[in-house]
C-alpha cells in the first residue's frame, strides 16, 4: 500500500495542470488521483494506527476550515456559495494528506519531479495546439493563457532539485516556451521574481541562465520566420486585450476592496464575489456579471473576511519562515531553495490571478512542512543516542 500512495502522490500532482484534458474525458476525472489518496491514505494510517504528525501548518489549515465553514453557513443561499466551499475544502484536506504522506512514505524529489512532468505535457500539449489549431495564445490543458502561464512558471524553478543534466535542460526549453506562447504579463514578472531569487541565493549558475536566454532567443527568431504574420497577430490581439484587462482589474480589485470593508468578519461567503460583482461594482462591466477578481489575496479575504485573509496570509508566511529554517538545517539545501523560487513564482503571479483553486499553491505548502518534519525526525533519532 505504500508504493500505491507514492503513485498516487505522484499522481495528484502531475494531473493539476492537465485538468482540461481530463474534464475534456469527464467531468471528475481530474478528482479520481486526489480522492483515491484520500482514501488510500485514511485506511494506511488506519491499518497501522498512526496518526499525522503535528506541524504548525495543521493548526492554520483547521483554523481556516472553520473561518470557510462559519462564512458557508453565514451566507447559505448564496448563488456559488456551497459549490465553491466545496472546491476549498478538499485542497485543505489535500494539503493535509501531502504533509503526512510527504514527510514519511514519497520522497520530495519524486513530488517536484511528478509536478514538472505534469507541466511539461501541459506545455508541449499547449504549443501543439498553438501550431495545429492556429491559437493566438497557448492555452492547451487549461482554459486561459494566464492559468497555464502559472502551472509552468511555478514549474520552472523545481528542475533545479533533479540531479540530471540533458533531461530538465530541454524540460526548461519547452516550459519556458509553452509560458512564453501564453503572453501573460503575470508569468513574466513572476518568473523574473523566481530567477532573482535563485540568482540572489547562488542556487541557478549563470552559465545555465545564459544557456536558456539564448535557446529562447534562439525559439523565438525560429518563430518570426516560421509564423512571422501569425505571431503580429498575436501580438496585436495581446495588446488590445491587455488595455482592456488594466482596466477591467482595477474594477474588479475595487469592487473586493467595497466587499472587504462592508462584510469584515466573514466575507460575503465563499463564490461571493461572483455573485456580488455586480452590485458591488455599480454594474461595471455589463457583459461580465460572474468573473473573478484575478487577485487571489482580495479575492479571499472578500469571500471570507479579514479572519480568512490573516489565516490565509499566515498559512503563505508560515510557510515561507519554515522553508528558511529547512534550507539553513539540511544537507541537501537544492530542493528546498527550488521550492522557494516556486512559492516566490506562486505569490507574485497570483496578484494578477485568483490561483487559490489551483493545486501548485497547496502542494508547496505540503512539500515545506514535510521537508520541516522530516528534518525534525532525523534530528530526534540524532539526539537519541546521547540522551541515552
Amino acid at each position: 500500500m505504500t508504493s500505491l500512495v507514492r503513485g498516487l502522490t505522484c499522481a495528484t500532482v502531475f494531473v493539476a495542470p492537465l485538468e482540461g484534458y481530463l474534464l475534456q474525458v469527464h467531468g471528475h476525472l481530474a478528482k479520481v488521483p486526489p480522492a483515491l489518496l484520500v482514501l488510500t491514505w485514511a485506511v494506511l494510517r488506519a491499518r497501522h494506527r498512526r496518526a499525522p504528525e503535528p506541524h504548525p501548518a495543521h493548526l492554520v489549515l483547521a483554523a481556516l476550515a472553520v473561518v470557510l465553514l462559519a462564512s458557508w453557513a453565514s451566507h447559505a443561499g448564496g448563488a456559488y456559495t456551497a459549490a465553491y466551499a466545496l472546491r476549498w475544502l478538499p485542497f485543505l484536506l489535500v494539503t493535509v494528506v501531502l504533509i503526512d504522506v510527504v514527510s514519511r512514505e514519497v520522497p520530495i524529489r519524486a513530488v517536484l519531479a511528478a509536478t514538472v512532468a505534469g507541466a511539461v505535457l501541459a506545455a508541449v500539449g499547449a504549443l501543439h495546439g498553438m501550431v495545429t489549431e492556429g491559437q493566438t495564445r497557448a492555452a492547451g490543458p487549461l482554459e486561459d493563457p494566464n492559468d497555464l502561464a502559472y502551472f509552468l512558471v511555478a514549474a520552472l524553478p523545481l528542475l533545479l532539485a533533479t540531479r540530471r543534466r540533458v533531461l530538465p535542460a530541454a524540460a526548461a526549453v519547452v516550459l519556458v516556451a509553452g509560458a512564453a506562447a501564453t503572453f501573460s504579463r503575470g508569468g513574466a514578472l513572476a518568473l523574473t521574481a523566481a530567477v532573482a531569487w535563485l540568482l540572489a541565493r547562488r542556487a541557478l549558475p549563470l552559465k545555465a541562465l545564459a544557456g536558456g536566454v539564448a535557446a529562447l532567443a534562439v525559439l523565438g527568431v525560429a518563430a518570426v520566420l516560421l509564423a512571422g504574420p501569425e505571431l503580429d497577430r498575436a501580438l496585436r490581439e495581446k495588446s488590445h486585450v491587455a488595455g482592456t484587462n488594466v482596466d477591467t482589474r482595477e474594477l474588479r480589485w475595487q469592487a473586493a476592496a467595497r466587499m472587504v470593508a462592508d462584510h469584515p468578519a466573514l466575507g460575503v461567503g465563499p463564490g461571493g464575489f461572483r455573485a456580488g460583482y455586480p452590485a458591488a461594482s455599480n454594474n461595471a462591466e455589463i457583459d461580465e456579471q460572474t468573473p473573478v477578481a484575478h487577485n487571489m489575496y482580495l479575492e479571499v479575504a472578500a469571500e471570507l473576511g479579514v479572519p480568512g485573509f490573516a489565516l490565509f496570509a499566515a498559512l503563505l508566511a508560515l510557510t515561507a519562515v519554515v522553508s528558511e529554517r529547512v534550507r539553513r538545517t539540511t544537507p541537501d539545501p537544492v530542493p528546498i531553495l527550488a521550492v522557494q523560487a516556486s512559492l516566490i513564482a506562486v505569490v507574485v503571479a497570483s496578484t494578477f490571478l485568483s490561483q487559490q483553486y489551483y493545486l501548485p499553491l497547496w502542494s508547496l505548502v505540503a512539500v515545506v512542512a514535510a521537508a520541516d518534519l522530516r528534518l525534525r525526525r532525523a534530528s530526534d533519532v540524532a539526539c537519541a543516542p546521547r540522551d541515552q
